[in-house]
């Protein structure tokens, strides 16, 4: 009962920790820098990883997963960049450019047919897009999956119905 207590008074004094997403590259809310821009379709970015890290993970994490996600592309079902799963439970960050170095976690296809990452570029004159970076919390050390030739929209719905927690990190692009 006096655990109880003392963990009531520790979230009502502003003590609590929440499951955070934080970059070196990228602000939320903020235009993507060049570096993080797809190098093709029309844009002319360094297609560069930033650089990640959270802390605070529930409890009971046993693995991570991370996504960027463009809620806002014109194909009915949002665009996925990039698709990160099995990392160890231990792993706090990515540097940049981790994409396609990675020593542990396995990239898994995208929306653009391939793994690893793959910047933002929306159609050109269409507005701004949002590219939502989200760090998942797992209770399993490795999804069950087939290889890293899945479908995005299979991990999306794997994740999703088992995260114990996600952080997000939203920035935005439009050309």
């Amino acid at each position: 009962m006096k655990t109880l207590f003392a963990a009531a008074l520790l979230i009502a004094a502003g003590c609590s920790h929440a499951f955070e997403l934080t970059s070196q590259d990228i602000q939320e809310g903020q235009r993507l820098p060049e570096r993080q821009v797809l190098d093709g379709f029309g844009c002319h970015g360094d297609n560069i990883s930033p650089s990640l890290a959270w802390k605070d993970a529930p409890a009971g994490t046993k693995s991570f997963a991370l996504t960027v996600y463009d809620p806002d592309a014109p194909s009915g079902s949002g665009w996925w960049h990039w698709l990160v799963v099995d990392l160890p439970a231990a792993t706090r960050q990515l540097p940049a450019g981790a994409s396609g170095r990675l020593a542990a976690g396995l990239e898994t296809r995208t929306d653009f047919g391939r793994s690893g990452y793959g910047g933002a570029c929306p159609p050109a004159g269409r507005g701004m897009h949002r590219y939502q970076f989200t760090i998942w919390a797992l209770p399993v050390s490795k999804l069950d999956i087939a290889g890293p030739h899945v479908s995005p929209a299979m991990i999306g719905f794997l994740l999703n119905g088992m995260a114990l927690g996600t952080a997000r990190l939203t920035a935005i692009y439009w050309h």
